[in-house]
């Protein structure tokens, strides 16, 4: 049985179109962690992210969605989610297996490629339910896409997941 090819950019577009969900794009060089993103931030308002793939001992997988500044408690987190032992980053093998994604493009777009429901935990950052809009890479970290908070849980639903939404910073209150 043939793998199925993850999303492309263009397909991920296709399905917000699809879907009735308004989003922007804006290209730009391509980024790996949060701080060589700062100097791109400058022309995109709106709330930026972070975003963790991560695993426990006992291998569910979880994507959490924090704004970029949330300093996330994995400790907390993982109580709070019921984690066996504790949350620890998933390899990047896996990551891309699943969600079709490289190191520094980890996205909540990437779920239009967890057709298995592979990721048992979609946790997104409360603090995003401030923001005007907020911009996550459309499967590649070349570009940005800003979507409202509203719209991204309307894609998460389609995709087949049921977000959790929290206080990351402090996941047990």
């Amino acid at each position: 049985m043939a793998v199925p090819q993850p999303a492309t950019r263009q397909d991920l577009f296709s399905f917000l179109d699809e879907l009735g969900l308004a989003y922007e794009t804006q290209d730009h060089d391509a980024v790996f962690t949060v701080e060589e993103s700062q100097s791109i931030k400058k022309n995109m308002p709106g709330c930026h992210s972070k975003n963790l793939f991560l695993k426990d001992k006992a291998g569910t997988l979880s994507l959490v969605v924090a704004v970029a500044e949330t300093q996330v408690d994995l400790k907390a987190l993982g109580k709070a989610i019921g984690a066996k032992q504790r949350l620890s980053f998933g390899k990047p093998d896996l990551m891309t297996e699943i969600l079709g994604v490289i190191p520094g493009a980890v996205t909540p777009f990437a779920l239009i490629n967890d057709r298995q429901q592979r990721i048992s935990h979609v946790i997104l950052d409360e603090r995003f339910a401030d923001c005007e809009q907020a911009w996550f890479h459309p499967l590649e970290n070349t570009a940005s896409t800003a979507i409202s908070f509203k719209n991204l849980q309307v894609f998460i639903h389609a995709c087949g997941h049921d977000p959790a939404i929290m206080h990351l910073a402090n996941p047990g209150v």
